[in-house]
């Protein structure tokens, strides 16, 4: 049966319980109604009505008992979306952005990888579609630590598919799979007024493919995160870990690309603000000893309903883990399925 005492821990550690602050007798009852909207709805069929109702009348009360209530930021409204329903069977939560670009260019396709296959290497085409399929599982959501952090597991996919090269029967030109294990908890800092929190993980990425072709790397990370309104920064360094040198070419328990760090960097900072219906992101690499590494930026806007377009621009090493020591410029369009806020 679903503990709704632990999930109000956790809401109020990231200031959701606050969320409900009220001025007045008649806006609480109208809070009080919403939460017990959204309880049905999120709830599982063992939740009984009088625990909802004993959830939401504590929700209340907590809010209203606080005297430096906190204001949700971007990120943590989104946690308190997925955690209003991570126990509905028929909800899939999102990690990363999911997308869809029917249209992804470059002024340079990275033919070296297939130089041995001639008819591949001289019919890729320099537009492609590219999609990226981003998931995570709660798996300990009251109270690992402290208050209000949890461990989740993620999974992330992202192809590029050549479906314009007729002559080579528009084969997926890469795969990219990135499984990860992280944890993530709040923090009471609260720079300017926001909010802040704090990620440790470890994440494998690979391409799945052998020999020639075979690109993978395993990190440690620690992340920040702090959000002030509608605006949202993370900053990710990592360490990369070690593996043996190939003992041969081709060797399958040997190092693929010893070097990947140079090209992809040592950290990751990503940057989003949404207004209304629109959001800009931004993502960076850099390895400062070798000058080497990448920026992203992206920009989702409405277009009917609840579809969203999507255009972006990259521009360094790293698209993707086949190209991560080869420098290009990208450009695409396309379909936000969420977007990073």
């Amino acid at each position: 049966m679903l503990n709704l005492k632990q999930f109000l821990v956790c809401l109020t550690s990231f200031g959701v319980a606050n969320a409900f602050a009220v001025d007045s007798q008649s806006r609480e009852r109208t809070d009080y109604e919403t939460c017990l909207q959204q309880r049905v709805k999120s709830s599982s069929a063992q939740t009984t009505v009088e625990e909802i109702r004993e959830f939401c009348l504590d929700q209340i009360q907590n809010a209203s008992s606080d005297d430096q209530p906190r204001q949700l930021g971007a990120i943590s409204s989104r946690i308190y979306q997925e955690r209003m329903q991570e126990f509905d069977p028929y909800v899939i939560v999102p990690h990363r952005m999911n997308f869809v670009l029917p249209f992804y260019g470059t002024n340079h396709i990275n033919t070296e990888p297939y130089d041995n296959y001639i008819d591949a290497s001289e019919n890729l085409e320099d537009v492609e579609a590219k999609f990226q399929l981003s998931l995570k599982v709660p798996l300990i959501t009251h109270g690992v630590l402290v208050e209000g952090d949890g461990l989740y597991f993620a999974f992330t996919v992202k192809s590029w598919w050549q479906v314009y090269a007729s002559n080579i029967s528009k084969p997926f030109r890469e795969t990219n799979y990135k499984p990860e294990l992280f944890y993530l908890r709040p923090l009471p800092w609260q720079p300017g007024g926001g909010n802040a929190g704090i990620t440790f993980g470890i994440e494998h990425e690979s391409n799945g493919r052998s020999e020639e072709f075979s690109r993978s790397w395993n990190r440690i990370y620690m992340g920040i995160l702090i959000e002030q309104g509608d605006f949202a920064f993370s900053l990710k360094p990592w360490w990369r870990l070690p593996e043996d040198e190939d003992k041969y070419p081709g060797d399958p328990k040997g190092d693929d690309n010893p070097d990947i760090e140079n090209y992809m960097g040592h950290f990751e900072l990503n940057a989003a603000y949404k207004w209304q219906d629109y959001e800009i992101n931004f993502m960076g690499r850099q390895n400062f000893r070798t000058s080497k590494g990448a920026f992203e930026a992206g920009f989702i806007f409405p277009l009917t309903g609840r579809l969203r377009g999507y255009a972006t621009v990259f521009n360094g090493y790293g698209e993707s883990l086949i190209d991560y020591n080869v420098s290009q410029t990208r450009f695409g369009l396309g379909i936000a399925l969420t977007g990073f806020l």
